[in-house]
């Protein structure tokens, strides 16, 4: 089976191709599609290209195609869609400072108090989210036995201790 050769656009000479390169280590993401386009520009294929950055072929074929027809602009990040948190940047730094002052919370009990100190409500999915993004854990709290007396513990020493 006979492969058809793939035409890739040369907005950039190879030195600028790597200069580009060289300048982009902190975004990895733009870094890979850089190192994929170098690939092609060695006449690699599309899916050998794909597979040496860790991509998909189609992912390969998108960006060629953003490339092909913008060139290294292609390659940015677009901004991202979607509407905007209710709680700005400072709001979510308090409430995360908030949280920490305590070791465990409830979901429903941060929600009150979102409510309560910023005046936005949010759905418990929304709440566990945001305290994802803050790198602490959420997860259902133990269940306690109704039948346990609140006094267990004194009871248990009495009873261990003679």
């Amino acid at each position: 089976m006979t492969r058809k050769k793939i035409y890739v656009e040369r907005h950039l000479s190879t030195e600028e191709l790597d200069q580009k390169i060289r300048g982009l280590k902190q975004d990895v993401r733009v870094l890979k599609k850089l190192f994929f386009i170098k690939n092609l520009y060695r006449d690699e294929s599309v899916e050998k290209s794909g597979d040496l950055v860790g991509v998909t072929k189609a992912a390969g074929y998108n960006w060629l195609k953003a490339w092909n027809k913008d060139g290294y602009d292609g390659l940015q990040l677009k901004p991202k869609s979607g509407r905007r948190s209710k709680l700005s940047d400072e709001d979510k730094k308090k409430l995360e400072a908030m949280l920490r002052e305590k070791y465990s919370w409830v979901t429903r009990d941060i929600q009150d108090l979102v409510k309560k100190e910023f005046g936005v409500e949010y759905s418990s999915w929304q709440i566990r989210r945001i305290i994802k993004s803050f790198g602490m854990k959420y997860a259902k709290p133990l269940q306690k036995d109704y039948r346990i007396p609140e006094n267990a513990e004194e009871i248990l020493k009495k009873r261990s201790c003679p």
